[in-house]
């Protein structure tokens, strides 16, 4: 009797499921034809399939419906393979089969037996890190330090270029391999800005000037949390790139890699998209001081970081810094209107506020006072919407207040609280999450707490003001950590994320294909992006963990920076035996 082995090797898109083995169905045998299925019960959808055969003694002639071969068989074949045609790899959960037939080689015998394995495949080999014990700190009700080592390892997975040999996320690649500039410049390199695989230097920019300003004002955190030099080794990514995209003697900077329309209207990952991507640049006489000035702000905060741990990197940061800077200085304009690319994006309302950003950064890098008058000059005294990429009013407020300990800063900076307060007009959720948008609200109450918490620290206010900074900035991180009952932290918590919209992390392994369907996929990704912060609820607490819905589950660089910092100031207070009462958070405690 002859016996067909097959093998079936599928992308199941969940952590916990098993092998499935099943025996395959004959349903006819003539002569030295045969056709047969293998139906497996799947307990969660799969987003792609890759089926190995094994048949002895070997057949030909195989004809199936269901995947294309990566080898097409020829002769009398013993071993063949098939991934999922590009379109019909996501099946739901229940009854998923496969059928085939052909024929067997030589004459005579039984029937064919076979069975079939459904292999597990979503062991990507990541495995969270062990989550680190800060000892000699006061009692927390999150552990800080954790969340700051797996927010590092979300910065890990949205490198761009070629990999290190020490890159912890198995399911990332080299990519962006050809990302150059007009003239053939080096442009690999940097973060991909979100769920997409565009580099937007304006929002990159930003994300690495905050996780900088947490290491430089929080080091004894990071220190004794044991990050610090993952944090060292993952804003060096960012600034070598920012180092690449300035010429000065041409006067040029390199603020985009990647069409934002093209990316956006795909679904892919970095390693599987189109290498070649165009690079957009501002210049003298298209100019876009906004992201330029953020940029030397981001340069100037990163020399300020590696002054003792990498003097030359340092010192090439800072000249690079004071040569964009003069350059943003002298050349104003919306970057978004020399870029139309970015408009649809990332169009800055206003580039009064990153020149003043700027200049405080080029000032505490230089100690020059030249750069504290252009400061000064520029400073807006009004109180801040909302601390982003877009506007640094509230960082402004902080920076003015530790160069100048003016009176003047310091009420600046509880204007900017009290609008974020009830009494102020902000809507709060009923579980209290201070809701300033829709799009992104976890983002907007991050980064504001890591504002009160270092007004707190710069001792901006009275010591009733600073205790209450301390409890809202608090009770506001609480809320993404799992105060109502679930983590918006992907992969830390209690009931995370399982579909942050994010096209690497919701890919198959190569080579199977990836598009729309693995967008589409009911399923959790196939991939954990650890320590991700979504965007949020609504306004009402509501939330739902679906990969299609970008406004709530979207997951960006600029997300993870004011929060990481501010959980880091939190980790500081701990340090010190300063954390307010966490049980007090469900009253609503208004800043």
């Amino acid at each position: 009797m002859w016996r067909a082995v097959v093998t079936l090797v599928a992308l199941v898109a969940m952590s916990e499921a098993k092998n499935i083995t099943t025996t395959m169905e004959l349903l006819q045998h003539w002569d030295n034809n045969w056709e047969g299925r293998f139906c497996f019960d799947l307990p969660n959808p799969i987003v792609g399939f890759e089926i190995v055969i094994n048949i002895t003694p070997g057949v030909n002639s195989i004809q199936q419906w269901e995947g294309k071969w990566l080898h097409e068989p020829s002769g009398c074949s013993t071993e063949m393979t098939m991934v999922n045609q590009d379109s019909h790899g996501v099946h739901a959960a229940g009854e998923f089969c496969v059928k085939m037939m052909g024929k067997i080689c030589g004459t005579g015998g039984g029937d064919p037996v076979g069975h079939g394995t459904l292999v597990d495949l979503t062991d990507d080999g990541q495995k969270a890190p062990a989550a680190p014990h800060v000892s000699g700190a006061a009692s927390m009700k999150y552990n800080y330090a954790q969340v700051m080592q797996l927010s590092l390892m979300f910065y890990e997975a949205q490198r761009s270029g070629k990999l290190p040999a020490d890159n912890r996320i198995p399911w990332r690649g080299d990519s962006g391999l050809q990302d150059h500039g007009a003239n053939g410049e080096d442009l690999t390199g940097g973060w991909y800005d979100a769920g997409d695989n565009v580099k937007f230097n304006f929002p990159m920019a930003f994300s690495t000037t905050i996780m900088c300003y947490s290491g430089l004002e929080f080091a004894e955190a990071w220190q004794k949390s044991g990050q610090m030099d993952q944090l060292y080794s993952q804003l060096r990514w960012p600034l070598e790139y920012f180092l690449k995209c300035w010429n000065n003697a041409d006067q040029e900077l390199y603020v985009q890699v990647g069409s934002g329309g093209a990316d956006h209207g795909s679904w892919t990952s970095p390693e599987r998209m189109d290498p070649d991507r165009p690079a957009y640049k501002i210049t003298a006489s298209k100019p876009g001081s906004d992201v330029a000035m953020e940029t030397a702000a981001a340069m100037a905060c990163g020399s300020l970081l590696f002054k003792t741990k990498d003097a030359h990197f340092s010192s090439a940061l800072l000249t690079n810094a004071k040569q964009i800077y003069s350059f943003a200085k002298a050349h104003q304009g919306f970057y978004s209107t020399s870029v139309s690319d970015a408009a649809a994006y990332y169009r800055s309302q206003n580039y009064t506020d990153e020149n003043n950003w700027g200049a405080f950064w080029l000032h505490w890098a230089t100690g020059e006072a030249s750069y504290l008058q252009d400061a000064q000059v520029r400073y807006a005294h009004e109180p801040a919407w909302g601390f982003s990429w877009d506007e640094q009013i509230g960082g402004n407020h902080i920076l003015c207040y530790k160069f100048l300990k003016s009176d003047a800063c310091k009420a600046d900076m509880a204007s900017t609280v009290e609008l974020w307060s009830k009494a102020g007009g902000m809507t709060y959720t009923p579980k209290c999450l201070a809701f300033r948008a829709v799009w992104g609200a976890l983002r907007y109450a991050s980064n504001t707490a890591f504002l009160a918490l270092l007004a707190d620290k710069y001792g901006m206010g009275s010591s009733s003001e600073l205790a209450s900074y301390r409890q809202w900035g608090m009770c506001q991180l609480h809320y993404a950590l799992g105060d109502t009952g679930r983590s918006f932290v992907v992969g830390y918590g209690t009931n995370p994320p399982t579909q942050p919209h994010h096209r690497g992390a919701s890919c198959p392994v190569e080579p199977l294909v990836c598009n729309w369907d693995a967008q589409q996929n009911s399923g959790p990704n196939p991939h954990t992006i650890y320590g991700a912060l979504v965007g949020g609820p609504g306004a009402q607490d509501d939330y739902t963990d679906s990969r299609t819905d970008f406004i709530h589950n979207e997951v960006a660089c600029d997300y993870n920076a004011g929060f990481t910092g501010g959980v880091t100031a939190l980790l500081d207070l701990a340090l010190h035996h300063q954390l307010p009462d966490p049980s007090a958070c469900s009253s609503c405690p208004q800043p």
